[in-house]
């Protein structure tokens, strides 16, 4: 580059001592156009070459500006961040780049596409083992193929950072005993002090300073467990500022994309392994890695009790005319022989189960929404069966018809062409009985060998069904083994027809 000192020697060379443009060329090694440039005064230096702003993430802009734009679509707090599109091109795309290249563009693109997002985290110097923070957070999953919104239960260590996450469809209290129970197991003890938000299920009235009411029940469960709650000023969430960036963390990299499962257990059973995995991360200024903190401060944790909470909920109800029990505004199924009688229901967080006296009749997954319909179809098989042509507009019927398999459906048809409508669907209801003691795969190879065989009544696919089951557990002895019979005695022929 053309320097000050050099432009003005130039100049004073040719104007003062009259030197010619060559001779100034050779003697600076500059080239006889940039000399005339300097001399017309327009000029002053070498402009830096243009180049390509990110020559070994060229390839992947395109990939990077896909998902940023994608995250237009998504959640605010589920979005890319630098560091997750680096790991994602790494992992993805075997990109061999460098993080700064990838955050640099991160950058520029999300304040292009106006999609940027950040936060500040307060740094805390705790003591080992004393206190831990909790919150509730929000999240998208799809389950079973469903958009879901999701509550997501969050607790960290104060001074390893080790953490626990779990999801909930709701934030009620039972949800919250539940994330509690869940959190300590993973821990292995409980925490001392745990810090709060001023939560409706554990505060029931804020009082002047950091007085407060409990409501009775979390009071209880505080208790049982030993812990002292301790809860943030109003408005004042950065008192607890790890648990607040561990949810935002969760979302991030737990969270993007969008994580898909068939169940809620089948999804924090994913969300487990990520926090056990999380162990082995080393937390910015500190020289040890998550796990080997919390070995430091493990020890430090009051003991879990012999016996875990009982985290249920007892009520009684009686069974309407549908056959279906009220809990919380929605509707549970029991068989139809107990229509109108009295029952006792337990309610746990995640199911609901169902009792005539001391014999469980039925049990549910637990809903989470008002005026919800939990139908169990084998509560009804006799009754529609009876009523054959109720069938068709049987909500029971019409909801398990959604996922059962296609050769129903063909097996239903041909019922209906042999016999008639009425007896056909009489016929078919006595196989979808046969689920009640047989497994679904079972029964589904039944039917189509049943249809294969051109068959047309409920007894075939049961014959069928059996000996299937019969020829899988046939066993024989193996042979080797057999001790070997004695020689006959054939004397005794000598004396048949008088010795002859």
């Amino acid at each position: 580059m053309l320097k000050v000192d050099q432009y003005s020697y130039i100049r004073t060379a040719h104007r003062v001592y009259g030197k010619k443009i060559k001779p100034i060329a050779i003697e600076t090694g500059h080239s006889k156009n940039t000399v005339k440039k300097v001399l017309r005064g327009e000029y002053s230096g070498y402009k830096a070459r243009v180049q390509q702003p990110y020559p070994v993430l060229g390839p992947y802009l395109k990939i990077i500006d896909k998902w940023l734009e994608d995250d237009k679509q998504r959640p605010k707090k589920q979005r890319h961040t630098a560091v997750r599109v680096y790991n994602r091109l790494k992992d993805e795309h075997d990109f061999q780049g460098a993080e700064s290249s990838v955050r640099r563009y991160v950058r520029e693109t999300k304040l292009r596409l106006g999609v940027s997002c950040s936060q500040v985290f307060i740094p805390c110097d705790p003591q080992a083992g004393v206190e831990a923070e909790v919150d509730w957070g929000r999240c998208h999953a799809i389950l079973g193929g469903e958009q879901t919104v999701l509550k997501v239960f969050c607790m960290r260590s104060k001074y390893s950072a080790k953490h626990f996450v779990r999801c909930y469809p709701c934030e009620r209290q039972q949800a919250l005993f539940d994330g509690h129970i869940q959190a300590f197991s993973f821990f292995g003890g409980v925490f001392p002090v745990l810090i709060y938000d001023n939560l409706t299920t554990a505060v029931q009235k804020v009082l002047r300073g950091k007085k407060r009411v409990l409501q009775e029940s979390y009071d209880k469960f505080r208790g049982y467990y030993n812990f002292t709650p301790r809860f943030c000023n109003r408005g004042q969430g950065h008192e607890k500022g790890g648990v607040e960036g561990l949810v935002g963390y969760a979302r991030r990299n737990y969270m993007v994309p969008v994580p898909e499962a068939e169940t809620l257990e089948a999804l924090n059973e994913k969300l487990l392994q990520d926090c056990l995995s999380y162990g082995n991360h080393r937390v910015a200024g500190r020289e040890q890695a998550v796990s080997e903190l919390y070995e430091a401060e493990k020890h430090h944790l009051i003991a879990l009790p012999d016996v875990g909470f009982s985290n249920l909920e007892t009520c009684c109800g009686k069974v309407d005319k549908y056959s279906t029990v009220i809990i919380d505004k929605n509707r549970y199924s029991v068989p139809t022989v107990y229509a109108y009688f009295k029952v006792n229901v337990v309610v746990y967080v995640n199911r609901v189960e169902i009792f005539y006296g001391n014999k469980k009749i039925a049990s549910h997954l637990r809903l989470y929404s008002n005026n919800k319909w939990s139908l169990e179809p084998a509560h009804y098989l006799e009754l529609i069966q009876q009523r054959p042509q109720a069938f068709d507009s049987a909500r029971p019927i019409r909801q398990w018809r959604k996922s059962w398999p296609i050769c129903l459906e063909r097996l239903l048809d041909r019922f209906c062409q042999k016999q008639g409508n009425t007896k056909g669907i009489k016929e078919f209801i006595s196989v979808l009985m046969l689920y009640k003691d047989h497994a679904g795969a079972n029964i589904q190879s039944a039917v189509e060998q049943a249809l294969s065989a051109n068959v047309s009544s409920s007894q075939a696919v049961e014959h069928i069904l059996k000996k299937s089951a019969d020829d899988h557990d046939a066993s024989f002895a193996p042979l080797n083994n057999w001790q070997s019979l004695p020689p006959a005695d054939v004397s005794i022929y000598d004396q048949i027809g008088g010795g002859l």
